[in-house]
Order: structure tokens, then sequence, then C-alpha cells
């Protein structure tokens, strides 16, 4: 049996202004560090043997107070293809004045749909194409051979993960929701079937940023 752990990076200077981030580089928000701190807190129970995070500055910032806060050192991988969803022509524009400009069923299709990528940009269906591979290749062996997994990432490309981990349709997933600084723990066995999950240090603004 091993621990995979997803953790969505904590609240970024450009969640608190409620804009579109995507591939730009931004950090985290002193309430992000509070946020990555405090799911450190809900870990204590779990050594990692392998931690992962993508390219992006703000998930390599939660993963590095996460380990601060457990004492911890497992070699760290870096990878773009954990990294957040392109938003193209969105990047940097608030969602809240696009939805009032597009309306309720555009924006959730931009924001939230499967296959509906933005123009210049990647729908969900396009993150889970590189994505998944990569953890089938790369992390999952880990995993059935014991090892317990930590991965720092984004909303989407962790909505991707779950999607797969959880064999969510392409119907339901529209309505996952992953909330800043959440921590996904779930129990795996040596054929990478799914024991048990829990939801640790979860954020009652998930969805609202």
């Amino acid at each position: 049996m091993a621990y995979l752990v997803l953790v969505r990076h904590g609240k970024s200077e450009w969640n608190e202004k409620g804009l579109w981030t995507g591939w730009r580089d931004i950090p985290l928000a002193p309430k992000g560090v509070e946020e990555a701190q405090k799911t450190g807190d809900e870990l204590k129970d779990i050594q990692f043997d392998y931690a992962y995070t993508s390219a992006l500055t703000r998930a390599k910032q939660t993963l590095d107070e996460i380990l601060k806060v457990l004492n911890q050192s497992p070699p760290i991988t870096s990878d773009k293809n954990l990294n957040e969803r392109d938003y193209g022509d969105y990047t940097a524009k608030n969602k809240w004045q696009v939805k009032e400009e597009v309306g309720e069923e555009v924006f959730q299709k931009i924001r939230r749909s499967w296959d509906f990528p933005p123009p210049n940009g990647e729908s969900l269906k396009m993150v889970y194409e590189r994505a998944v591979p990569y953890f089938k290749s790369e992390i999952e062996p880990k995993l059935r051979e014991g090892n317990n997994v930590l991965i720092a990432a984004h909303g989407n490309s962790l909505r991707a993960l779950v999607k797969y981990l959880e064999s969510v349709s392409d119907e339901e997933i529209p309505t996952l929701e992953i909330g800043t600084g959440e921590a996904y723990v779930y129990e795996i066995d040596n054929v990478g079937k799914i024991i048990s999950k829990s939801i640790r240090g979860e954020n009652e603004s998930k969805g609202k940023v």
C-alpha cells in the first residue's frame, strides 16, 4: 500500500485578484503560504519517498512550504506536464468580468468544461492528454512499488489526474472543484487501485477564486 497526495497550490497573487493565471508564473500570496503550511500540518502522518511539482513558481513554493513543515526532503521532480491549463486569450483577464460579458453558460464552459478550449489555449481534455501519460509513466510505477508520493500542482492538472484516478465521466468533471491548499489523500494498492480517499485542509472558498 502507498499514499498518493495531490495538493493544489496555495492562493496566488492573481487568485486574490480574480485573474486567470494559466502559464503565467505568478508567486503565492501571503495567504497562499499560510494555506500550504496548514496543509503541511495535515500531512504529518505520511513520510514521502518522492515529490513532484509543475514548472511554475506557485506550485514549487507550495511544495517547499509543505516539506518545511514536515521536515522532509524527498527527491523532487519538476515537470511542465503538471502545469496549469493554458487559458490562451483569457490569460490575465478578470474571470468575473468575463462572466458578465459572456454570460453564465459560456463562462462555465470556459472555466470548467471537458473539451472547450479558449482561443489560443487548452481545454481540460488537452491538459489530461499531457498530465495523465506523464503520471502513468513516471509516478504510477513508484506507487505500485509501495512508495508514498506527493504532487503539488494546479486546479486543472489535478482535476485531470482525479478524472483518471476516479474514472470521472466527461459529464461529471465540470462539477469537480479543488480549493487552493486542499490535499486529496489516496491509499493505493500494488496494482494501482484506490483503497481509500480523504480530503485534508478543505477550503470553504473553493470555486470562488
